[in-house]
């Protein structure tokens, strides 16, 4: 008897798994969402930063649910994103990051702004955002290697909107330094990277104003390259930083 029931035991482990195996055997999705996130102001792709902290792609797959379930796409460094392991289906897709807001409420919760796009996604698809930053952060010239082994760079940072709902104070300015080139707040070497921290509104008296950093810590070792990369934030959210481009300094 026990035999039996040890047998019967074996096949039903046995359909089950059968069972499960049929459930899980789906093709991989392979739709490709590919696209930009665009300041405005100079038709540039926005800088940002790798990872959590910086520029992400909100979709909401509205082809089976009214409520989806939010997905995220991390951009890359240089303000584009590409990812290839989607499903086919309609989505409603917004960006997120150091800019004014695509798609925002008032104090009840009600839509008054939406500039997301509601798109299929087949094959590949391509999105493209336009937004305004909050600072608009431009090297002044190029990184100087100085004789002392310090660089000292320039540069400045302007107001990348005129809404004045989205122009709180600016906290910080760092000029971030690393020996590869995905450098950010996320990602620098903080024995050679210098930062300005400011109080209140006094930083408004820098808006357009050339202001100048000299890395810290003394001559960078020799014998190699550094990236360099300027990010300003305003005490706005999360604070994220918007972003220079990234400039290279040989050190021979």
């Amino acid at each position: 008897m026990k035999k039996i029931f040890y047998m019967i035991a074996i096949c039903i482990v046995a359909v089950a798994g059968s069972s499960c195996s049929k459930l899980d055997n789906y093709p991989d999705p392979t739709e490709t969402l590919n696209g930009s996130v665009i300041d405005a102001g100079t038709n540039k792709t926005l800088q940002t930063e790798n990872g959590g902290g910086g520029t992400r792609i909100k979709l909401m797959e509205i082809s089976w649910s009214d409520n989806p379930t939010p997905f995220y796409i991390s951009s890359m460094q240089d303000g584009t994103f590409n990812y290839t392991k989607l499903f086919a289906g309609k989505n409603v897709i917004s960006a997120e990051g150091a800019f004014v807001p695509l798609v925002q409420t008032d104090a009840s919760g009600a839509t008054i702004i939406d500039k997301s796009q509601t798109v299929d996604i087949k094959g590949t698809t391509n999105v493209n955002f336009s937004v305004d930053p909050f600072l608009r952060i431009e090297w002044i010239g190029e990184p100087v290697l100085n004789p002392d082994g310090t660089v000292t760079a320039s540069f400045k940072f302007t107001r990348g909107t005129t809404d004045p709902n989205f122009q709180q104070d600016i906290t910080d300015v760092h000029l971030f330094v690393n020996s590869n080139k995905f450098v950010g707040n996320n990602n620098f070497d903080n024995r050679y990277s210098p930062q300005i921290d400011y109080n209140g509104s006094e930083a408004n008296a820098q808006v357009g104003q050339t202001i100048t950093l000299t890395t810290k810590g003394g001559p960078l070792p020799t014998k190699r390259e550094y990236f360099l990369r300027v990010g300003a934030r305003t005490n706005y959210g999360l604070k994220y930083y918007n972003y220079t481009d990234v400039k290279t300094v040989t050190v021979p």
